[in-house]
Parts: structure tokens; C-alpha cells; sequence
């Protein structure tokens, strides 16, 4: 007969259970893991969308490639363009970092800590550095 799990009977031990996240104290390290998985599939999804929809619009002539360039272009477009190049830089830094962690370099805790948040912050400061450079430089 089986035993709910956890349960004790004859014979058994309580299976041991997961830690909930709530005991788990956070920090700039799990942010940054957690963001740089969440900066990896924002590329492939939206990234890739709006790739072959360029390629695509690119392919199709002139107007399709007007369609894009009007979407892309609105506000709501804008947003898109800025999360997707968020998503590089974001992750970008946070790979450089794991190839330092790779390496064996910075595994103390307060070392990790401090380039997580580096990691993090530089993806923020480049991702404003590139559109400033895209909007006001014409």
C-alpha cells in the first residue's frame, strides 16, 4: 500500500521536501540567473519574431516593408525594440559574468554579489546608452 507523500508507516521514512522560496533569502546572484534565462527566452520569442518579420517584410517588397517599418516605429513597437535590446545587453553581461564564474574567478560571496549587480546595472546603462545613441544622434 503506498504512503501519501511525507507520511511515515512502517518501514518508511518521510521523503524529504523541497524548499519553498519563501525561505530562501534573495540576492543579486538568483536575480541575476533568474534574468538572464528570462533575457534569453525574450530573445528567442519575441527576438526571433521580430527578426523573420523583417527578413520577411524585407522579402515581400515595399509595402510589406512599410507595414513593418509603421509598427516598429510606434510606441508600442518602440517598447518592443527596447525590451529585445534590453533582453542582448542583459544577458550579455550576465554570460560575461558566468564565463568569469567559469574560469573559477569571483565565486565569494560578496564578490558575486557586487558583479551581479554590476552585471545587471550595465545592462540597464548600455541598453540607454544604445537608444540615446539611435534617437538623438540624426
Amino acid at each position: 500500500m503506498a504512503h501519501p507523500k511525507g507520511s511515515t508507516g512502517p518501514g518508511i521514512r518521510p521523503r524529504p521536501l523541497s524548499p519553498h522560496l519563501s525561505i530562501w533569502k534573495w540576492s543579486p546572484a538568483m536575480a541575476v540567473s533568474i534574468l538572464h534565462r528570462v533575457s534569453g527566452n525574450g530573445m528567442a520569442v519575441a527576438g526571433l519574431g521580430v527578426l523573420l518579420w523583417f527578413v520577411g517584410a524585407i522579402a515581400s517588397g515595399p509595402a510589406a516593408y512599410a507595414t513593418f517599418a509603421g509598427v516598429m516605429g510606434s510606441p508600442i513597437g518602440i517598447i518592443v525594440l527596447i525590451g529585445i535590446s534590453w533582453a542582448f545587453f542583459n544577458h550579455l553581461m550576465s554570460g560575461i559574468r558566468h564565463l568569469v564564474l567559469d574560469v573559477g574567478a569571483g565565486f565569494e560571496v560578496d564578490r558575486n554579489n557586487r558583479w551581479a549587480t554590476i552585471s545587471i546595472l550595465l545592462g540597464i546603462v548600455l541598453t540607454v546608452l544604445f537608444w540615446a545613441i539611435i534617437l538623438f544622434a540624426k
